[in-house]
């Protein structure tokens, strides 16, 4: 299985077309998964954590929405198996614990595109770190499961300056911040510069208003490390904003 950074997107993202069609094309190109592992920008918890493995709540962690989006489900069933493979794969120094903790909207919203009829096993394990080695080698510690039918997706979003958004229609036009930032992360990612990438809050154009806080970037480097060859170019298969956020995406082998 290949290895996904996702730009998640609020709930609302389910009522955008373009980027609906965009998501269910990146589905349709990948293999079947066997099992879904989702780390996910709304989930920082150490040591790692790993949810729900029985029935899958879903965490509806945001406010100000419409009633309808409090009364989405994704019943999918859970995945004990790869708990406890997610498990056996962490060395000693990094400790992992349970919890029934359901998915989050950085988890189920583009699964719901994706693979809405929620019939795939799905783990959520949550972010012990945000800074971006230690989430390589914990990515190159999962990687193994990609041999086994294992889509392991890291969701954050590619800008998330929100204190800074003047105009929060979805076709607002991108700030300078978020254009140049996503400019500058397309452009290392084709040259696999994931130094570069790694030393983003002091390397990157549009900082720290496109990250005014750095959880939403850093599940890319948990999918980093889950490729094969980091410093291989990654297929970029959406990019553009919503709300003039950037919701560039890219997969790797």
């Amino acid at each position: 299985m290949p290895a996904l950074f996702l730009s998640h997107g609020a709930p609302p993202l389910v009522d955008d077309p373009t980027w609906v069609a965009q998501l269910r094309d990146v589905a349709a190109g990948l293999p079947r998964p066997k099992a879904i592992l989702m780390a996910s920008a709304h989930w920082e918890s150490a040591p790692l954590m790993l949810g729900a493995t029985e029935t899958v709540p879903l965490v509806y962690d945001f406010g100000g929405f419409a009633p309808h989006y409090y009364q989405v489900q994704y019943r999918a069933p859970g995945a004990p198996d790869l708990a406890d493979k997610v498990a056996a794969l962490m060395p000693d120094t990094e400790t992992v614990a349970r919890t029934d903790r359901g998915l989050d909207h950085g988890a189920y919203v583009p699964l719901t595109v994706m693979y809405p009829d929620a019939d795939i096993p799905v783990l959520q394990m949550s972010l012990p770190t945000l800074e971006p080695d230690r989430l390589l080698e914990i990515g190159r510690r999962l990687a193994p499961l990609r041999d086994e039918g294992v889509l392991i997706v890291g969701s954050g979003f590619t800008t998330h300056g929100l204190p800074f958004l003047r105009d929060w229609s979805p076709g607002a036009t991108a700030p300078g911040w978020s254009r140049e930032f996503d400019a500058w992360t397309a452009e290392t990612l084709a040259r696999g510069a994931v130094d570069e990438l790694a030393d983003f809050r002091d390397r990157a154009p549009g900082m720290p208003y496109a990250h005014p806080t750095i959880e939403h970037f850093a599940p890319m480097f948990l999918t980093l490390g889950a490729s094969g060859d980091p410093s291989r170019a990654p297929e970029q298969p959406i990019d553009g904003f919503w709300m003039g956020l950037a919701k560039r995406s890219f997969q790797v082998a």
